[in-house]
């Protein structure tokens, strides 16, 4: 599979967020540094999103494919794309 969009991205990403329970549910139920359900990993199509419930000092975030995308009440916001080779 060649390397993927940012809208594949962010497609998967809003996926793996709805399957948690939506961008309200993830953002407002913060997980202890330490808790065994503090990140989430689903994979699709053979490629691995993980989820990660925000803490006090981190936000929730989901990565997949290199993009990263901050998890908000009411959405996800793009906060780093992969480093393009030069």
């Amino acid at each position: 599979m060649g390397a993927l969009s940012e809208a594949e991205a962010r497609a998967l990403a809003e996926r793996a967020v709805e399957e948690a329970g939506g961008a309200r549910e993830v953002y407002r139920n913060p997980r202890y540094a330490l808790a065994m359900n503090a990140t989430r990993t689903f994979t699709y199509d053979g490629l691995d999103v993980e989820l990660r419930h925000g803490e006090i000092a981190s936000p929730a975030i989901v990565t997949v494919g290199g993009y990263v995308f901050e998890i908000h009440e009411d959405g996800i916001e793009l906060l780093i794309r992969p480093r393009q080779r030069r």
